[in-house]
């Protein structure tokens, strides 16, 4: 093996480490949504590649909505799926879409694209 091939071969080592790294293993930041004057938990997401953010703090018992604008036309994020709460949303390129959801139990709820490729949590508590 050439200097070069193993220059290459531990560079690729790398940064598929960093890759698995990212996506398994950093620390996600939760967001906290607070309840507006409304009585409202409302947040917003923005969709591309991912959801922005992609995990958000609740209290139980309170009205949620999630405003989902998607910035892309890709066909995994046309659709996002909440199946604890069997629903479901098609969102519309470039447009602000809400979901509405009142959830009275603390836990973790995953929402996600309809291919599962795509995938954020809702933490109430």
């Amino acid at each position: 093996m050439t200097i070069d091939q193993i220059i290459v071969l531990f560079g690729g080592l790398g940064l598929s480490a960093l890759v698995a790294w990212y996506f398994w293993f950093s620390e996600k930041k939760a967001v906290k949504v607070e309840t507006c004057e409304s009585g409202i938990q409302e947040a917003v997401i923005n969709v591309k590649g991912g959801y922005t953010p992609d995990v958000l703090i609740f209290e139980a018992g309170k009205p949620i909505r999630l405003n989902f604008i998607r910035e892309e036309t890709a066909s995994c994020t046309e659709e996002v799926v909440f199946s604890d709460f069997n629903t479901r949303a098609t969102l519309t390129p470039f447009k602000t879409i809400p979901v509405e959801l009142k959830i009275d139990k603390p836990g973790e709820y995953i929402f996600q694209c309809d291919m599962g490729m795509v995938k954020g949590k809702l933490i109430v508590k």
